[in-house]
């Protein structure tokens, strides 16, 4: 009788399942929070493209030879990225400049960003 429990090899029904369930309640828990997380990267995105606009705009007046200011009201950007196309624009003076990018993608949760859009003034 002794030499037969030791020849059984397996899991039981009620261990698979109690695995499963463990399983299943770590997916439950970590789906969401991924998909939160996603959502989050794609606003940084944003962000992301507004602070190089803004860096590429500071750059281009920090050269001595950039004198003259291009037609600012009339500069539109596009921005290729992941999650889909960005579009910035650049308006506002010499003296402050508005950049304002909106995310392509839509996903950008609308408590971060209102609108899908981020504001970044330079002055």
């Amino acid at each position: 009788m002794l030499s037969k429990l030791r020849n059984r090899k397996g899991f039981t029904l009620i261990e698979l399942m109690i695995v499963i369930a463990i399983i299943g309640i770590l997916a439950a828990i970590a789906i969401p929070n991924f998909i939160s997380y996603r959502n989050k990267s794609y606003c940084s995105g944003v962000e992301s493209d507004a602070n190089a606009v803004a860096a590429a705009i500071a750059d281009y007046f920090s050269d001595p030879d950039h004198t003259n200011v291009p037609a600012i009201g009339d500069l539109s950007v596009t921005l290729s990225t992941k999650g889909g196309t960005n579009v910035g624009s650049v308006g506002g003076t010499v003296d402050s400049i508005i950049i304002i990018v909106t995310d392509g993608s839509a996903r950008c949760p609308t408590d971060r960003m209102p609108g899908n859009t981020y504001g970044k003034t330079i002055q």
